[in-house]
């Protein structure tokens, strides 16, 4: 059997992890130039880095737990310390050690963005900007919203009462240290999360910050430009920190359009009625990594299970 799994974030790696473990032949395809999805790394001129989506790694079951201190016996992960008594694993160099961890090994295809996704007599056919070929099995892994447009109609649901809540980020690097908390939890109404990414463990520069928005100034600001969004946010945080444009060496913003699910399904994934197709994704079980870890591995033993 051959299978397909669209989207390298944690569920896709997860899933394909396991699949490939047992001996599966499984190919990953992403749109992007990276693997991760939240758990992402931006890297800039100067020898800047920044975490601008998922900040640290928690969990709670044993099984992820396991698979985390693997990661940290390999130097992908490290604990930080947030300056607020609290300790938290994160991916070292950068967030994205954690996926680059859990695809060794693995056959990947960046830059190809799924387009459709069709039936015929030999399986499932996938099409980018060229047919990519045809598989027995598809596990579509991307946010709930594009899995509905590329397979909804085959699936025994629909998913549509999950929610997202956007996010807006700012990254930005100082000329000068601050004397500033590692972490500041909504420091104002606009700013829900301030984080000295540079005091994380394996980092390059010290002087670089990572700021989140709130969901409410994230929708109301959402489709502004990102050059518009990185000057109002950066404008929101100097003025916090009382200092002004002279002391910013970079800054940019990005756009996390299903940052964070408030409304998950609250089961792992769904299916077609053959079980030859899936979607799941951290929308299925909730926000953090552990929730798209579980769902990619929940939708590998059920096919390993059904074999």
């Amino acid at each position: 059997m051959t299978i397909a799994i669209i989207g390298s974030g944690m569920s896709g790696l997860a899933c394909a992890a396991r699949l490939a473990a047992a001996g599966r032949g499984v190919t990953l395809f992403d749109k992007g130039r990276g693997i991760g999805g939240r758990m992402a790394t931006r890297r800039a001129e100067g020898g800047f880095q920044f975490d601008h989506g998922a900040q640290v790694i928690s969990g709670e079951s044993a099984e992820f737990l396991a698979m985390v201190e693997a990661a940290r016996r390999a130097g992908a992960v490290a604990d930080w310390q947030d300056g607020q008594g609290r300790t938290h694993p994160v991916g070292t160099p950068g967030m994205t050690a954690l996926a680059k961890f859990l695809a060794n090994g693995l056959t990947l295809h960046q830059g190809a963005e799924i387009t459709s996704v069709t039936r015929d007599a030999d399986g499932w056919r996938l099409t980018s900007d060229r047919p990519l070929g045809t598989f027995s099995q598809v596990i579509c892994t991307v946010p709930a919203p594009q899995a509905m447009r590329l397979v909804g109609d085959a699936l025994t649901e629909t998913v549509d009462k999950v929610v997202y809540a956007p996010s807006l980020t700012l990254m930005v690097a100082l000329h000068r240290r601050i004397d500033a908390p590692r972490t500041q939890t909504n420091p104002t109404d606009a700013l829900a999360w301030i984080a000295h990414d540079g005091s994380k463990p394996g980092r390059p520069s010290q002087t670089c910050w990572v700021a989140q928005a709130t969901p409410e100034w994230s929708v109301t600001h959402l489709e502004l430009s990102k050059d518009e969004i990185a000057a109002r946010m950066l404008d929101l945080f100097l003025t916090h920190h009382g200092l002004d444009a002279t002391d910013v060496a970079y800054a940019t913003a990005h756009r996390w359009r299903y940052a964070l699910v408030t409304d998950p399904l609250g089961q792992p994934f769904v299916t077609s009625p053959d079980g030859t197709l899936y979607a799941g994704g951290d929308w299925c079980l909730g926000p953090r990594i552990e929730h798209a870890w579980l769902s990619g591995t929940a939708i590998a033993d059920d096919i390993l299970h059904s074999a």
